[in-house]
């Protein structure tokens, strides 16, 4: 089944685990335009709390730090 054409398709990126420094590969919706939100790393399984943001030309800037930071 085809999906319509208004489906954002998803922006990846790469980010460094706070806790363990692994490389991780996130997918960040680009239909919110400044979002917060807390993902467990992939390896090491701590909370991580990232920050994304899209500026005006749609360039994304992420930011992540340990959530019980």
């Amino acid at each position: 089944m085809r999906m319509g054409s208004d489906m954002t398709e998803l922006q990846y990126t790469s980010i460094q685990c706070p806790y363990c420094w692994e490389a991780l590969e996130i997918a960040i919706d680009p239909s919110v335009s400044d979002q917060e939100y807390v993902e467990d790393c992939q390896v090491c399984c701590q909370p991580i709390l990232i920050h994304a943001v899209f500026n005006e030309s749609q360039q994304l800037a992420v930011s992540v730090t340990p959530e019980n930071e």
